[in-house]
């Protein structure tokens, strides 16, 4: 039977923590440079147009006629734009989770350490018990009460009741989302 103690499974989830929280060393810290960077380029851009010169004349006869402050060249327009393509892809790695599948080995830890108890667990719970657990746990551990009704082809008062007597076993816990609830393994 495989025992995994809690100190173990804490410190494996810290450090998955610590790998997901790359600081300003990794993705992280080069997109909120660049953000920095391209923000700053884009007001110094619309802050300060240039000022554009009106020649008259050919050859070598040009004569400054007059100057227009406050023009945006194409250059500007083009380095405004870069600069906005740059803040929003940064904008984009900032806000989107990066995580990888594997990343979640406190959960694993837990759904393996019940799934090795299961056999044990299962003879102490009745039939309509057994079944709702079985589909919390192949569920991998999470799943909403509609699911799990869905799953075990029960109806939704005796899923209510099994899931109320395994909560207060301290097996599963549920939790309120809106108006519905989502259960999982303790």
């Amino acid at each position: 039977m495989l025992r995994t103690r809690p100190s173990a499974i804490k410190s494996t989830a810290e450090s998955s923590l610590a790998e997901q929280d790359d600081g300003l060393n990794g993705r992280t810290g080069q997109a909120s440079s660049l953000l920095a960077v391209s923000a700053f380029v884009i007001a110094l851009k619309l802050l300060q147009p240039a000022s554009v010169g009106i020649y008259v004349g050919s050859g070598g006869n040009v004569i400054l006629i007059g100057a227009a402050s406050g023009l945006y060249t194409f250059g500007d327009v083009l380095v405004v734009f870069a600069a906005s393509l740059v803040a929003g892809a940064s904008t984009t790695i900032l806000l989107l989770p990066w995580t990888k599948e594997s990343s979640h080995p406190f959960s694993e830890a837990i759904l393996n350490d019940r799934k090795a108890k299961w056999t044990e667990v299962s003879r102490t719970l009745k039939d309509d018990q057994v079944k709702v657990y079985q589909a919390i746990l192949d569920a991998g551990g999470l799943l909403s009460q509609r699911e799990v009704v869905d799953k075990t082809v029960l109806s939704k008062a005796t899923v209510s009741r099994a899931l109320d007597l395994l909560e207060s076993r301290g097996l599963v816990e549920k939790r309120r989302r809106g108006m519905s609830n989502v259960i999982l393994l303790k």
